[in-house]
């Protein structure tokens, strides 16, 4: 098994007061991972999964600190609720088993933040501790082999990226990326009250995989997928990112009149997922693309990295009306860090505006000869 960056992090968190949320995609791992978890204390424990009916009927039904007690068991003093978005109020019925029985350690899964998220921000402020699991990051396949295997699986990366299910099946990547699309990728968005037509998000998403790293617009978004308007655009973006299948960087827009005010450009968490999403699974140096993929793969691989080791920036790109351009800007401590991708090692001259605008920054260009700093 592939050791995960934020095992030990969620291990530290246990019996510290406070519930434990532990989000991600469908099939990331966090199952896998928190195994590993109750593995580690011995204590008696319960799991129950809100994605079994008789397990969500009888969350369902329980209203009270006696009743959820019951359901847990009243020995176990780690309890794992697996799918915990599907519960009704799971805010309140946390808060009530919080505030009773403080002895007992909840930690709660969601393969989407939209309900989770909503339904607890209030309930549990100041009780809760969150955690996000992604798919296996590049810096967690070197921990498992070593620098020069994982940069020989590289292009392997970039193409069927790095669900644990399609790491640790080489040979039926093709497969396992059709089955996670169909199957999981956004189960919990359709059940939303409101989505009719999944064909609808296909589209979008279709549309998306398509323009990665380009800047897009609602409208031209909205003409792509046909017979749906910009709100509804929007909506099924944000429902989107909040299922963990795509993520947005917004334009930075300070000090010049003719920057990119409230441009936005979107990036899927793994490009496997975009790769199935348009059928295409050539290797990179036969595809038209190939910039693309490596743009989605560094600032994906980065945005995991900067969370697993609690680096908190801000995330940008930028963009003149004139079209000069920078791929990412990260903004940490007032300073701004500019970063261009490159495939092939060339020399990147940042925009002239750029550097009398933003006179405290720093740049560096990144191509595979120096990626490895970004993303561990």
């Amino acid at each position: 098994m592939i050791k995960r960056d934020l095992l030990n992090a969620v291990i530290d968190a246990c019996f510290k007061g406070k519930i434990i949320l532990l989000l991600g995609a469908r099939q990331v791992g966090k199952t896998t991972l928190l195994k590993e978890v109750v593995k580690q204390f011995n204590e008696p424990s319960v799991w129950l999964n809100a994605d079994e009916s008789d397990v969500l009927e009888a969350f369902s039904n329980a209203g009270t600190s006696t009743q959820l007690l019951q359901l847990i068991g009243a020995n176990n003093k780690l309890v794992i609720i697996d799918e915990a978005q599907q519960i009704p109020d799971i805010g309140k019925k946390l808060k009530l088993l919080y505030d009773n029985y403080p002895q007992i350690q909840i930690i709660a899964t969601g393969s989407s933040s939209f309900e989770l998220q909503n339904n607890m921000s209030e309930a549990l402020t100041g009780r809760k501790k969150t955690f996000y699991l992604y798919p296996i990051s590049y810096k967690e396949t070197v921990g498992y082999s070593s620098i020069l295997e994982a940069k020989r699986m590289l292009d392997t990366r970039l193409i069927y990226g790095l669900y644990p299910e399609v790491v640790n099946n080489p040979g039926n990547e093709k497969e396992i990326l059709v089955e996670i699309a169909n199957s999981y990728l956004y189960k919990d968005i359709l059940q939303i009250e409101g989505i009719r037509k999944p064909a609808h998000i296909d589209n979008l998403l279709r549309a998306l995989a398509f323009q990665v790293g380009s800047e897009v617009s609602y409208s031209e978004l909205s003409r792509m997928v046909g017979n749906i308007d910009t709100a509804t655009v929007e909506k099924y973006l944000d429902l989107l990112e909040k299922a963990f299948v795509i993520f947005k960087l917004s334009a930075l827009s300070r000090n010049l009149r003719n920057e990119i005010k409230k441009g936005k450009k979107y990036y899927f968490y793994d490009n496997g997922i975009r790769n199935v999403l348009i059928s295409n699974f050539s290797i990179p140096e036969m595809r038209m693309d190939k910039g693309a993929l490596w743009e989605n793969f560094l600032i994906s691989e980065r945005l995991k990295n900067n969370h697993y080791n609690k680096k908190y920036v801000n995330s940008y790109f930028w963009r003149t009306h004139d079209r000069a351009e920078i791929d990412y800007i990260e903004e940490e401590d007032g300073v701004l860090n500019a970063f261009e991708i490159k495939w092939k090692d060339k020399k990147v001259n940042f925009p002239n505006s750029f550097r009398d605008a933003y006179p405290d920054h720093t740049t560096t260009i990144l191509n595979h000869s120096n990626f490895d700093s970004f993303v561990e």
